[in-house]
């Protein structure tokens, strides 16, 4: 592994996704919050004249806790998951092990603390299936995404509970969970040692630019992780929206959103389906599916001369520049986006 490639582990799809573009890079539901939301966070701006509060904090992890059936003590709200993969390192783990095709910050942010890191890369062949014996039982630390991005796969997990030991931390990345009915194969509930869930509230709800989430574990496994965080971490915004989205008005939302993300998602594989030379992980269970596609680079600017953003696939290790991800969206969008693709495959 090299060093080298660090900016490509920095690439995100909003970087693919350009103004006028339609946009299937980014894989967030909405384009801005719920009017419900929107009027939240609208009440709370008269607090941004106060240092957010102990209280506001305690509220906001009895919400969590209530949602998930936790003790607020075993939640730590943070500013977006993003900000619990850059406190990974506060863990102090001497080799992790990453799971990938996955989201490449835990990567990033472990390697630029100096720890060292082994990938494990699944196998296409097998459907990028979690295999738990494939990790070194030498790594004090294992992280993964359920579902993953981009492969869109779903992991059982029982395979997960399989790579929890003593004097290691599973760190599983869960920020699409809520997109998958009934979120199905979610480790949240689960009070294990050495079990460390990341939640984030931005896909589900359209706050990308809000920065909200949280993490379930221990309650000493928490202290460790936030160690080093300054005073008020998280601002009075995301302790209203992590409130708000954890209300059962909101969880029923969000469970008629994944049935429908799921609905939508049958059908734009049964499109692509019909594609010459276009391969898709059919086993897909998250808003996005992952693409190979040959000259998959040529497929992916003729897309964008056609007005439409995928998110091209080299930047997740174990992919190459025929892979792309896009994002499930309504049906009629669904099929632009493979009009757009038969023009490019066919016509380049």
């Amino acid at each position: 592994m090299s060093g080298d490639d660090r900016e490509l582990l920095r690439h995100h799809g909003d970087v693919d996704a350009a103004r006028g573009l339609a946009d299937f890079a980014v894989n967030v539901r909405l384009e801005r919050p719920p009017e419900w939301l929107r009027a939240r966070l609208a009440e709370a701006l008269d607090d941004l004249g106060s240092y957010p509060s102990a209280a506001a904090d305690d509220a906001a992890r009895r919400a969590v806790a209530t949602r998930h059936d936790r003790h607020p003590d075993e939640v730590l709200v943070l500013a977006g998951a993003a900000e619990g993969f850059a406190l990974l390192p506060a863990l102090r783990p001497k080799l992790a092990a990453l799971i990938h095709p996955s989201f490449t910050e835990p990567e990033l942010a472990l390697r630029n603390a100096g720890v060292e890191v082994e990938r494990v890369v699944l196998d296409p062949a097998d459907g990028y299936r979690l295999h738990a014996d494939q990790v070194p039982d030498e790594a004090d630390m294992v992280v993964l995404g359920n579902p993953t991005n981009p492969t869109s796969v779903l992991h059982p997990a029982d395979e997960i509970r399989k790579l929890l030991r003593p004097g290691r931390t599973v760190v599983v990345d869960e920020a699409f969970i809520d997109t998958v009915p009934g979120e199905r194969e979610s480790l949240a509930h689960l009070a294990e040692p050495g079990l460390l869930v990341l939640r984030s509230l931005t896909k589900m709800w359209g706050l990308p630019g809000l920065r909200a989430g949280y993490a379930l574990g221990a309650p000493e496994l928490l202290a460790e992780l936030g160690r080093n965080r300054p005073h008020w971490p998280v601002n009075s915004l995301v302790l209203t929206a992590v409130r708000a989205c954890c209300e059962p008005h909101a969880i029923d939302e969000s469970q008629r959103a994944a049935a429908e993300f799921t609905e939508h998602r049958a059908g734009l594989l049964a499109e692509l389906a019909d594609l010459p030379g276009v391969d898709v992980v059919r086993t897909a269970e998250a808003p996005f599916l992952l693409l190979r596609v040959p000259d998959g680079q040529k497929v992916r600017e003729a897309l964008r001369d056609r007005g439409v953003a995928v998110r091209r696939g080299d930047t997740f290790p174990g992919l190459d520049t025929d892979h792309l991800r896009v994002a499930v969206r309504a049906p009629e969008q669904n099929s632009l986006l493979v009009k757009a693709f038969r023009d490019a495959v066919e016509r380049g």
